[in-house]
């Protein structure tokens, strides 16, 4: 018995050890994608005179939005339809910047193989 105890405590401290390095790792990925500026677009698929753009971090936190110089004067918003027209610009801008930031997220957290620590993410 006295040599398996010997033998179990170093093999939990590197476990422990080990989970804490990871959970360090898992925690500085986090604070990169806080730190990651995402664009999403739509209307001209580049950031041009008909788009909408939606900055965001990798966390999906919108930090702004912005139209293209064109567009303000394109959109007649006593009109329901260029209105509804916006909306689905913005929304689809949003979706193309939840996309990519889903995939910074898998190339900065897959690593971890899904793994999730209370707290984060």
């Amino acid at each position: 018995m006295a040599g398996f105890k010997g033998g179990m405590g170093g093999g939990m401290n590197n476990l422990v050890k080990q989970a804490q390095k990871i959970q360090e790792q898992m925690q500085q990925a986090e604070q990169e994608l806080e730190e990651l500026e995402v664009v999403g677009l739509s209307g001209g698929g580049e950031e041009g005179d008909e788009t909408v753009v939606v900055y965001m971090n990798g966390k999906k936190v919108i930090n702004g939005v912005e139209f293209g110089s064109k567009l303000p004067q394109m959109i007649d918003l006593s009109d329901e339809e260029d209105v509804e027209m916006l909306e689905d610009l913005i929304l689809a801008a949003i979706n193309d910047g939840y996309k990519k930031a889903d995939e910074l997220c898998e190339e900065k957290m897959g690593r971890f193989g899904g793994a999730k620590i209370p707290g984060l993410m």
